[in-house]
């Protein structure tokens, strides 16, 4: 932690008024936050640029904020703070014209996270976007890239889940704080625990911020900002993934879009960002080469499902990635029930097929 990650904290705790212009207001006229934080007077944050009120707020909430006792809190919920100054602050980010001074995180943002692809997409997502969604990051994350996404529900859990599955990094970039009681959704606080554990869970917000409306759009640009380009699969016209889409053209990043059905309303976004210039990408291999990464395709598992006896063989035979319901595979192999769902189960638990529920079934890559 930089020297003075604690004086970039306690001007975060104004974090509904301090954001990356102020802090870089603050940083020209006094040298340091530290100096900012022990000696400005409030005609000195006037001068350095910020207004009266926010001014006199800070000359009066100053005396009551304990750094230190702010730091033990973060040190209970093994929350770690990276500000713009330090030496392992991500690349790709500080490129971008707004990006955040501080950020809190848990886990550890690494050199390889340099390698990473944002996959965005729908809560509401089709039968079709899971799949893709499931594979493509999956796919993505074989070859060695680092999976970035927003926890959300929908397609970015699947795309943490994917990259976690195989044992690869994977960024999860929230718009709430990241304690415990305040990760949003919180119906993947379990996910975001087992992120931190190979990846990073990072926010801009302090121990205790919900997660607000406005903070998602401001949440996106780091998304993107943190990756070489974002992937698309399902979203509507408005939507917080196309938001995360125009950060990326904004921040001159790659944008790839799945295509979809024209009769889909979560298919109006990447079918319009392809209409528009957008790289139209089916596998992961399009991306690995519009990024000229084709040297970390050979991580690619390719290899063909092999079937471990007659039973099998004859399920693989009529399974593609279009989900076929388990009465259609008894029709077609001519198995018996029982049968089928057994070897179901095994070929299931051995990682060669996927249930999507409701008993359909696919190949699992």
């Amino acid at each position: 932690m930089h020297k003075h990650a604690p004086y970039f904290h306690a001007f975060n705790l104004f974090n509904e008024r301090i954001g990356p212009v102020r802090f870089k207001k603050l940083l020209g006229y006094f040298g340091s936050l530290e100096q900012a934080w022990k000696n400005g007077g409030e005609q000195d944050f006037i001068l350095a640029g910020l207004e009266e009120d926010l001014a006199r707020e800070i000359i009066l909430r100053r005396p009551q904020i304990d750094l230190d006792k702010e730091l033990a809190n973060l040190a209970k919920e093994n929350i770690g703070i990276i500000t713009i100054l330090d030496a392992n602050y991500p690349k790709l980010l500080k490129e971008i014209y707004d990006a955040p001074h501080i950020m809190y995180v848990k886990g550890e943002l690494k050199p390889e996270d340099e390698f990473s692809v944002a996959v965005v997409g729908t809560r509401k997502l089709s039968t079709y976007g899971q799949q893709v969604a499931t594979r493509m990051a999956r796919e993505l994350a074989q070859a060695g890239l680092t999976i970035v996404s927003g926890l959300a529900l929908g397609i970015d859990t699947l795309a943490h889940l994917a990259a976690l599955e195989q044992k690869k990094r994977t960024i999860a970039v929230l718009g709430s704080s990241i304690d415990r009681a305040s990760i949003f959704p919180s119906q993947n606080k379990t996910l975001a625990e087992k992120i931190s554990q190979n990846g990073a869970v990072l926010s801009e917000y302090p121990i205790g911020s919900p997660a607000l409306a406005h903070h998602f759009p401001t949440r996106n640009r780091i998304v993107s900002g943190l990756s070489l380009g974002a992937l698309i699969v399902e979203a509507p016209a408005k939507s917080g993934a196309m938001i995360t889409a125009n950060s990326a053209l904004s921040q001159n990043r790659e944008v790839f879009a799945v295509p979809g059905s024209i009769f889909s309303d979560n298919s109006v976004g990447p079918n319009s960002l392809i209409k528009n210039g957008a790289k139209l990408v089916v596998c992961a291999q399009d991306i690995l080469e519009e990024l000229n990464l084709q040297n970390l395709t050979s991580n690619i598992a390719i290899a063909q499902i092999a079937p471990d006896n007659e039973q099998e063989a004859l399920i693989l035979n009529i399974l593609s990635h279009d989900p076929l319901p388990v009465d259609k595979i008894v029709q077609e192999t001519k198995m018996d029930t029982a049968v089928v769902n057994a070897t179901l189960s095994l070929m299931e638990m051995k990682g060669k097929i996927k249930n999507l529920g409701g008993m359909q079934y696919v190949l699992a890559r």
